[in-house]
């Protein structure tokens, strides 16, 4: 791996959930049909809870995030995707591009086919899967034993849950799967914590997947607190070792992280640590910067 650049690899997977995912996913886009978004699919708030309420299917918003950041020809079909209803009706709030991909999902066999179909409408040439093709929710089991239904109702956690889970068991796509089985380079994050990440690694078949790899895994790291206190009460240290206790090994190989984080991990792991907040929103990452430290990062992996 040493001295090879991003552009050398046939395969690199990014896993996450909406903007975190979606920054990723954009600053390496020029990487093509080389480069593979895994999403997360459990959001249950805003526009996709509505449309889950109201319609089932599985959640669609990081999906949706995901496939505007990677927008690279503004169109009047990127204008339509990108629209969210204003006002006071029953309209007021949805983004069409959910509604459109709900739609799209009706008329195709599988969700995967309806991604495809706005991907090949937005000229996206990166591959996005959901992590499932069936409706999950996330599940926590709290600090008294309650559990705790819904990403929106997890995030609002004031102490970390004794377990996450979720609701029902489901299987991973198996794109997903095949996509891990055949990645040179792995990334994970970054995104909210224990609600886009977390979601990712409860699938069994996913994270069996991830323990066979042997691929290089990156963790990227946030920029900015979380607003999940739950989360924002967890070290560096602590999110590496949740994240490993269910993939089941020591696999992510280097953290990349900003300066101001406190950095607390062994030293057997390498940590690149370089500027990275984006010039307009702070605890945003910087496209250019972001494939910067993942250059530095791959090159000085053995």
């Amino acid at each position: 791996m040493r001295n090879r650049t991003l552009s050398d690899l046939d395969r690199v997977v990014a896993l996450g959930g909406g903007h975190g995912l979606g920054r990723v996913m954009s600053a390496l886009s020029s990487l093509g049909s080389c480069l593979t978004g895994i999403v997360t699919t459990t959001d249950n708030g805003g526009s996709t809870g509505r449309i889950r309420r109201a319609e089932g299917g599985i959640a669609w918003g990081d999906m949706r995030n995901c496939l505007n950041q990677l927008i690279t020809e503004p169109s009047v079909a990127s204008a339509m995707f990108e629209y969210r209803f204003s006002g006071n009706g029953e309209l007021a709030g949805h983004n069409l591009g959910n509604l459109m991909l709900r739609a799209l999902d009706h008329l195709s066999v599988r969700p995967l086919e309806a991604i495809n179909l706005v991907r090949s409408l937005l000229k996206v040439d990166a591959q996005l899967i959901p992590m499932s093709e069936q409706p999950v929710d996330l599940v926590a089991l709290d600090h008294e034993g309650n559990h705790v239904y819904g990403e929106v109702n997890v995030d609002q956690l004031q102490h970390m849950p004794q377990e996450l889970m979720l609701s029902p068991t489901v299987d991973a796509t198996v794109e997903a799967i095949e996509a891990i089985a055949q990645a040179e380079l792995i990334l994970i994050g970054p995104g909210s914590f224990l609600t886009s990440l977390m979601p990712l690694l409860l699938l069994p078949d996913l994270s069996t997947a991830l323990r066979r790899s042997t691929a290089p895994v990156i963790y990227i790291d946030n920029l900015g607190r979380e607003l999940s206190v739950a989360a924002a009460a967890l070290s560096l240290q602590d999110k590496l070792d949740l994240m490993e206790q269910n993939i089941g090994r020591k696999a992510i190989s280097a953290v990349i992280t900003g300066p101001r984080n406190k950095i607390n991990t062994t030293s057997d792991r390498m940590i690149i640590q370089e500027p990275l907040e984006a010039s307009d929103i702070p605890y945003r990452h910087d496209r250019a910067l972001l494939r910067l430290a993942l250059e530095h990062a791959l090159q000085q992996m053995k």
